[in-house]
């Protein structure tokens, strides 16, 4: 996989979410309904897709949870900063799989 264009941007995305949840949970994200072991499930499907598409390109790269807003909603994690992270890797995931 070249390191040019699109797959670039969401690479980079998907680096950073990963590096948010990898860090500690701060007290604004626990009282937004984060929790360790949310937190680290959802870091786990982000570096699947982070893994595969360095290694295999757009191609291999699947969504993260299918209706993700409604599984945080389920899992009673509110509005903030993680939630609004891992949203805009879903989104950048299903664009980016659309204009494939």
């Amino acid at each position: 996989m070249t390191t040019a264009g699109p797959d670039a941007t969401l690479l980079v995305a998907l680096d950073e979410a990963v590096a948010a949840l990898k860090a500690p949970l701060e007290e604004a994200d626990r009282a937004q309904g984060w929790t360790d072991d949310l937190r680290r499930e959802v870091q786990a499907e982000v570096s699947i897709n982070r893994s595969v598409l360095r290694r295999e390109g757009l191609f291999m790269v699947w969504y993260l949870r299918p209706r993700l807003d409604a599984w945080m909603d389920y899992e009673g994690v509110r509005p903030g900063r993680l939630r609004s992270l891992v949203l805009d890797v879903q989104r950048r995931l299903v664009e980016a799989r659309s204009t494939s």
